[in-house]
């Protein structure tokens, strides 16, 4: 055979589960895009198309909305921890499962004191507005003896309209930036973090406390970080983040640099004192970096499109 199979998976991508849990009148709302690869013994539906070893993808996607009947869903961490184990550990030709979860985050509407005692009740506890701020994402695989977890978030827009340089950088012939010593520095976050959580005989991290101590974290840096370069605002992000949560060993973001440039007003007889800029949505600079604990390896993919 002057061919032979290489990596290979299937399973069913994107399956919306939004989960209500009832806690009397009070409702609390979980909603993932949840996507199940899963791979092992299956070169014979490849050569031949037996199907003697394929669970149905559509199963895959039955198993999602069961499993968050009988187990809930305490965090997206958590629920794909229970669909990797239960794939591989069910299922005999499955030898490793990769859940990748997409979390929508909603709040609570506050309601004014007069619409709530029309309605007879003292405060409503059923209303949500959907947080536009970010995504939060996982990634769980399993190999039936160890659990890889990475967790992270995109699309979480963050901006300081001072305390940011950038001069001193290296000029040719095609240099035409001028050197800036008070600008705004704006970016669009995307990070993933790994858990050295491993295996099922170490304590499992609160995932939900995790998540929202990193994103704490993160912003607390770039908040408190004078920026000589956007480079050096990644680094401390990242390195305020393994500093303070133990249970994470690796952090890698991609962090494309929001443009905004001073508008010239002179033409107008007006002087811009950094007041109106012009936000550029393209061409942008990508700093892109990792950060790890000293004497980890790396190894989350430095191209995080898609994961």
């Amino acid at each position: 055979m002057p061919t032979i199979l290489g990596q290979n998976q299937y399973g069913k991508a994107e399956n919306r589960v939004v989960k209500i849990t009832r806690d009397g009148a009070t409702h609390h709302i979980k909603d993932l895009n949840v996507s199940v690869a899963l791979s092992g013994d299956m070169d014979e539906v490849h050569y031949s198309g037996s199907n003697a070893h394929v669970l149905p993808t559509d199963t895959t996607k039955n198993t999602v909305y069961a499993f968050a009947k009988e187990y809930g869903i305490e965090s997206a961490e958590q629920f794909g921890i229970h669909l990797a184990r239960h794939f591989v550990t069910s299922q005999e030709p499955i030898h490793r499962a990769r859940i990748r979860i997409e979390e929508y985050a909603w709040e609570r509407i506050e309601t004014s004191d007069a619409n709530s005692r029309f309605i007879g009740a003292d405060e409503v506890k059923h209303s949500f507005v959907r947080k536009g701020q970010e995504t939060r994402l996982t990634q769980i695989t399993f190999d039936g003896e160890n659990w890889e977890v990475i967790s992270g978030l995109k699309d979480l827009v963050v901006m300081n309209s001072t305390n940011s340089e950038f001069w001193g950088y290296v000029k040719d012939k095609y240099t035409t930036l001028k050197e800036a010593y008070d600008r705004i520095l704006a970016t669009q976050v995307a990070s993933r973090w790994r858990f050295n959580w491993t295996d099922d005989e170490q304590k499992m991290p609160n995932w939900e406390k995790s998540y929202e101590q990193v994103r704490k974290h993160m912003l607390q840096a770039f908040a408190e970080t004078y920026s000589l370069s956007l480079q050096q605002t990644l680094y401390q992000m990242g390195a305020r983040i393994i500093n303070n949560r133990s249970e994470i060993d690796e952090v890698r973001f991609s962090l494309p640099n929001k443009h905004h440039f001073l508008v010239d007003l002179e033409p107008f007889g007006l002087k811009n004192d950094n007041e109106v800029y012009f936000a550029a949505d393209r061409p942008y600079g990508l700093i892109e970096a990792t950060v790890l604990r000293d004497g980890c390896e790396a190894r989350i993919p430095v191209d995080l499109t898609n994961l």
